[in-house]
């Protein structure tokens, strides 16, 4: 039949077989070809005591931190250090003009003789008048002169209040450090004019080792992980309890005690304030600088199971494969949380089980499926086992009944990359297929053999 003559069902008949074969085509290459397994990586899990750690978000607060104000008013003289540097309590800092006050000391001291030489006088006549008193001077006058003693004295309190006030002007005219810390920019410079008062701000000197963060934490969460606790399916922890992220991403080197957990649960969000101090030799973190928690909340016994070889079903069941009896076997899951880029499972997969980690693209339950040793690394990357002489996991019952030529060891080949693979195929194996055999199994040794095939 020519194209002219061909009617329009027809050639829709025609394009609707051909899709049908090449989706049928893609099926079988994703699945692998009828009756040759498919190459996956897959890792062997191991159950141990697992940490549980939980993310927040977090805020540095300075451990102490002194705002520098004035106490007397005048003219700053001197700028007496430098910013950044590290100070201690009782360091110079400002100095202010001091003349003024100096001149009003005289003036005290001189009014505090003159009441000392007042009680004197006072305490002269009030003697003279008790020895002669009936006789020629009578009991008012006698009155009279001890009430004058009495004002003298407290003449003198008097001025010598004032003295030790202007000497304390005087004193805080030298502006120091209260505390142990870094001094920061001076907000004035010599030759201004200030006031007395906490309006005045000259600087501030904050202690920065340690350092506190700040986090809000769920009290829901607090109280499900109390529970677990006393079930006994969560052990607590000692030592250091948090880990800081910098905002580039990488790990803070110093782990965080706690130090204090808030009292009160926030009426909007239903979190409760924690505090934990962290050393900061470095300074490398500064008040106001946001950061991310890791917070250790106990030690669970689980299975950490890598996210990415994990997915969820419809119904929200965690779920993974493992290989059982050279086949993909899906598992359903019981997780309790997550430590970094791994799953904390506790139910459903047992240690020992080969959990596959890499050729997860469209692989189904109960496919047939020959593997391959890989790692993955913190960061979730999979890379293939290269240690030179290392045991490979055996192929399963079904794969060494398929192929008895498996128990032969292949010839070590050294590993290389896809873009450096030869164009031909190897003389060790000068029958083997390049691509996947339609009319037969492929031997599970020469897939064992050849370069895996990443899927993903």
């Amino acid at each position: 039949m020519s194209e002219a003559s061909m009617t329009r069902p027809a050639r829709f008949t025609l394009v609707m077989a051909v899709g049908v074969a090449l989706a049928s085509a893609g099926a079988a290459l994703a699945q692998g070809a009828p009756g040759g397994p498919r190459e996956v990586g897959v890792m062997a899990v191991a159950r141990d005591q697992v940490p549980v750690t939980v993310t927040l978000p977090g805020r540095a607060v300075a451990y102490e931190q002194a705002a520098i104000t004035p106490k007397v008013g005048g003219e700053v003289t001197e700028v007496a250090y430098e910013p950044g540097t590290k100070v201690t309590a009782g360091t110079v800092l400002f100095r202010l003009e001091d003349e003024t006050l100096a001149a009003e000391l005289d003036a005290n001291l001189a009014a505090v003789e003159s009441a000392e030489v007042a009680i004197q006088s006072a305490q002269s006549t009030v003697d003279r008048y008790q020895r002669l008193e009936g006789s020629a001077v009578s009991r008012v006058d006698l009155e009279n002169a001890q009430v004058a003693l009495a004002s003298a004295r407290a003449n003198l309190i008097g001025a010598e209040a004032q003295r030790n006030l202007t000497e304390l002007a005087l004193e805080r005219t030298v502006i120091r450090s209260p505390i142990d810390g870094v001094v920061d920019i001076a907000q004035v410079s010599v030759g201004d004019i200030v006031s007395a008062g906490p309006q005045t701000e000259l600087t501030t000197v904050t202690q920065l080792d340690p350092i506190h963060v700040d986090v809000a934490e769920s009290r829901a969460r607090i109280l499900r992980n109390l529970a677990r606790v006393d079930e006994g399916t969560l052990q607590r922890v000692t030592g250091p309890t948090a880990e800081l992220i910098l905002e580039t991403g990488r790990v803070y080197e110093h782990g965080g005690y706690p130090v204090s957990g808030g009292l009160q649960v926030s009426p909007t969000t239903g979190t409760v304030p924690a505090r934990f101090r962290f050393a900061n030799p470095d300074r490398l973190i500064l008040p106001g600088q946001f950061v991310r928690v890791d917070l250790q909340i106990g030690m669970v016994d689980g299975v950490l199971v890598p996210q990415r070889a994990t997915s969820r079903s419809a119904d929200g069941t965690l779920t993974a494969f493992i290989v059982r009896d050279g086949r993909a076997d899906e598992i359903g899951l019981t997780e309790v949380g997550t430590s970094r880029n791994a799953w904390i499972v506790t139910e459903g997969i047992a240690e020992g089980d080969l959990l596959i980690l890499d050729g997860l693209d469209n692989l189904r339950d109960g496919a047939e499926v020959v593997h391959v040793p890989v790692t993955i690394d913190d960061e979730g990357v999979v890379r293939d086992v290269e240690v030179a002489g290392a045991a490979q996991p055996g192929p399963p019952e079904t794969d060494q009944a398929a192929a008895p030529a498996a128990a032969e060891p292949a010839p070590a080949q050294p590993a290389r990359t896809p873009s450096e693979a030869p164009a031909t195929e190897p003389p060790a194996a000068p029958d083997r297929p390049t691509q996947l055999a339609t009319d037969g199994p492929t031997p599970a040794a020469v897939i064992v053999a050849r370069p895996p095939v990443r899927t993903n």
